[in-house]
């Protein structure tokens, strides 16, 4: 079964969650969460900081990833892992393939028509805001996220 994971990566503030736009299918021309493929054997957390790294230039020295959760597919022969984490100092970001931007945090992310995922983005970011003292640290909780 094939493994794949997406990040949720916020701002230092934590008011900007950054997204790529898709340019290949799927999801061609929506805005998605960077991550990619898990190879065979790789650590779970191994591959989503080198997916992080690859696509954007974020390194473990910027970000504490959290594992939030995953979706499986049986019928695809895939899995998705879910990260989340945010920035500990702004960072200047390097493209791979697909054009990357800071969204506002409080985006409707279930909105199929600018998103990717069937509205997975949106059910990531729900737990995002009942986990955010995890993701964030205690006390930090935002109610714009």
């Amino acid at each position: 079964m094939q493994g794949y994971n997406v990040i949720a990566v916020f701002s230092p503030d934590k008011i900007k969650m950054l997204m790529c736009k898709r340019v290949k299918d799927p999801y061609k021309g929506l805005y998605n969460m960077v991550g990619g493929k898990i190879e065979q054997g790789e650590d779970g957390f191994a591959a989503a900081y080198r997916e992080l790294f690859e696509e954007s230039g974020i390194t473990d020295a910027d970000i504490r990833l959290v594992h939030l959760m995953d979706f499986s597919y049986p019928l695809d022969d895939c899995y998705v892992e879910v990260y989340a984490g945010r920035l500990v100092h702004e960072v200047e970001l390097r493209e791979e393939k697909n054009p990357l931007l800071w969204l506002s945090a409080d985006e409707n992310y279930f909105d199929m028509s600018r998103f990717a995922g069937e509205g997975n983005i949106g059910h990531i970011m729900e737990h995002v805001k009942l986990h955010s003292d995890l993701i964030f640290g205690k006390g930090e909780c935002d109610e714009r996220i």
